[in-house]
C-alpha cells in the first residue's frame, strides 16, 4: 500500500504546524479526507480513522460553543483514534483545547488560510494521485490535441521518433522509455513520467533531447488522463484489412479498459497524421458520432430505396 508522510502535507500546502511537530513523520494512506461530525456526538459506528481529518468553520464553532467538559469529551472520543493529523481551515483562532489533546496524543495539529471548500479539493485531488495504485509500463505518453496516448511497441520500433515528430507538430510528450500509469478512479488512468525521464526524450543516433531546452515549455507536460493505447507493428501484409472495425478493441491497465488500435509501419505511411486521425476520431466517439455507423446507415438507406 502506497503511503505519505503528514510533513509530505505540511510543505505541499505550506501548512502551519501548531502541534505535534516532532509527529510529522506519521503516515497517511487514505486517498480522502474526512470532516467529522456525528462522531462530536459520539456515534463512531463508520468514523474512517485513518483518513486526515479536516475541521472547518462549521466544526470550530460546534467546539466554541461547548463547555470545557463537554469539549473535554467530544475532543477526546476522537483523538483516542488516533487519526493522521487535523487541519483547520480558514485560519480560525482560539485553539488551545486542541492544541492541548493533540499534544498529549502525539497528533499533528496544522492549519491553514484557505477556506474550507476551496482547500478540500486541493487537497483531496494531491492524495488521490498521490496514493493512486500505480504500474510503470515501457513506452512513450504523449498528449495529442488534449488527449492522452500510450505509443507501444517492441524496442526500436520507432516511438520515440514518432513521439518527436508529433512534438514538431505542436503536441507534447509526457514520458519516455518508461511511463508511470496510475488508477485515479475506476474509469481514469492517468499517465506521467518517473521524474527521473522527466522531459527527456531517447533518439537513436542523436542521444538525450531535453525536449523543453530545445523546443520549449509548450513541448511537455507532466501529466495527461489516457484515452488512446497505440500499439506500433510491424508491416504485415498478410494480416491488413480494410474492415470498417465496428467493435472496439480495449487492453486492459490495473482493471481499467482502455481503447487500443494497432498500426502498422510501413516507409512512407503518415503513422503520425494517422496518430492524430486516431485522437480526433476517439473525441468525435465521446461525442456520439460513429463514422463507420453513418456510412452503413447510407448503404442500408439506399438499399431500402
Amino acid at each position: 500500500m502506497k503511503e505519505i508522510t503528514v510533513e509530505h502535507l505540511v510543505k505541499t500546502f505550506q501548512l502551519e504546524v501548531l502541534a505535534g511537530e516532532n509527529q510529522l513523520h506519521r503516515k497517511i494512506k487514505q486517498s480522502e479526507s474526512y470532516r467529522p461530525g456525528l462522531e462530536f456526538i459520539g456515534y463512531f459506528e463508520f468514523f474512517p480513522k485513518q483518513y486526515v481529518q479536516i475541521l472547518g468553520r462549521k466544526e470550530i464553532t460546534y467546539l466554541h460553543n461547548l463547555t470545557k467538559d463537554e469539549r473535554k469529551l467530544r475532543i477526546g472520543n476522537i483523538v483516542k483514534y488516533r487519526p493522521p493529523c487535523f487541519i483547520v481551515t480558514t485560519g480560525q483562532e482560539g485553539l488551545t483545547y486542541l492544541l492541548k489533546y493533540c499534544s498529549e496524543e502525539g497528533i499533528p495539529l496544522l492549519r491553514t488560510e484557505e477556506r474550507t471548500k476551496e482547500f478540500l479539493p486541493k487537497l483531496d485531488g494531491f492524495l488521490t494521485k498521490m496514493l493512486a495504485p500505480e504500474i510503470a509500463i515501457h513506452g512513450v505518453c504523449v498528449n495529442v490535441f488534449g488527449m492522452g496516448i500510450l505509443l507501444r511497441g517492441k524496442s526500436g520500433i520507432g516511438k520515440s521518433e514518432t513521439a518527436h515528430t508529433l512534438i514538431g507538430r505542436g503536441h507534447r510528450l509526457i514520458a519516455d522509455d518508461i511511463v508511470v500509469l496510475k488508477k485515479l478512479s475506476p474509469q481514469t488512468i492517468l499517465g506521467t513520467h518517473n521524474e527521473t525521464n522527466k522531459e527527456f526524450l531517447a533518439m537513436r543516433s542523436i542521444g538525450l533531447l531535453n525536449v523543453v531546452r530545445v523546443y520549449g515549455r509548450k513541448a511537455f507536460q507532466d501529466e495527461t488522463r489516457i484515452a488512446l493505447d497505440i500499439e506500433l507493428t510491424k508491416w504485415d501484409k498478410n494480416s491488413l484489412n480494410n474492415e470498417l472495425e465496428l467493435e472496439e478493441k480495449f487492453v486492459d491497465y490495473m482493471g481499467v479498459q482502455v481503447p487500443h488500435i494497432q498500426l502498422q509501419l510501413q516507409p512512407g505511411r503518415d503513422v503520425v497524421g494517422l496518430i492524430e486521425a486516431a485522437a480526433n476520431n476517439w473525441y468525435l466517439s465521446q461525442q456520439g458520432y460513429s463514422a463507420a455507423e453513418e456510412f452503413l446507415k447510407r448503404i442500408q438507406n439506399e438499399a431500402n430505396e
